[in-house]
């Protein structure tokens, strides 16, 4: 199997290769949207700085004989909170729940974070806490966030809505476990398998997420542009 450099130095190139994709994504989304369309961009943009700190050997901390990349901590406290920013942006939260939401999700990491420093069993603790929040969050990106939506937006973009927030909180879900399988946990699976896994899910969750909503972005641009067409032809 190959080793963790190899595995970081993959991630490195599939978050630049989506940065880039996505960056030329903001010239063909609707430029009414293009501000909440930079969220996009900088979710993989930041994941380029943590995966080339790791490349480089850099950011990991030692801890009860395990290394805990808190570059990567701070990589997902950074942007899955504006994943889910962009949810309640799209759906038209209001700013109570938006920031409700952000925070819930911010507080997941940070103790996700925490436990992995903790030593036995206090990290399990500290793991069920970091749980807990995340089914905050789930709660309202399914409960409050979704009835925002529903009422404010189109067929189009409550698709979208459903997609992207179904994608995501199913991707995330496999990191917990991962967690509790790899070394902060019950130490069943080795690191190297553990950063293979994390590499694909960051990958896939971060390019994936905003190769997803700039297509369907372009796809309400489109059916809106018609619209217009048709609207002026009548």
């Amino acid at each position: 199997m190959a080793d963790i450099t190899t595995w970081f130095t993959l991630g490195l190139l599939g978050e630049l290769l989506g940065t880039a994709v996505l960056a030329y994504g903001y010239t063909l989304v609707p430029e009414e949207t293009r501000r909440r369309y930079l969220l996009l961009v900088a979710i993989p943009g930041i994941a380029i700085v943590a995966y080339a700190l790791m490349t480089l050997g850099y950011g990991a901390i030692q801890v009860q004989g395990h290394a805990v990349y808190a570059v990567r901590y701070a990589d997902w406290l950074l942007t899955t909170p504006i994943n889910v920013l962009f949810l309640a942006l799209l759906a038209g939260a209001d700013r109570r729940e938006t920031i409700a939401l952000v925070a819930l999700q911010a507080l997941t990491i940070a103790f996700g974070f925490a436990g992995a420093l903790a030593p036995t069993p206090i990290n399990y603790g500290l793991f069920a806490v970091g749980a807990a929040l995340f089914g905050g969050v789930i709660y309202l990106l399914y409960g409050a966030v979704a009835e925002a939506a529903s009422e404010t937006l189109s067929d189009l973009e409550m698709s979208m809505y459903r997609t992207l927030r179904n994608f995501v909180i199913v991707l995330w879900s496999v990191y917990p476990v991962v967690w509790l399988l790899a070394a902060p946990g019950l130490g069943l699976m080795d690191m190297e398998t553990a950063s293979m896994v994390i590499v694909y899910l960051d990958v896939v969750t971060k390019v994936g997420f905003g190769v997803i909503a700039l297509f369907a972005m372009t796809n309400i641009g489109s059916v809106s542009d018609d619209e217009v067409v048709a609207t002026a032809g009548d």
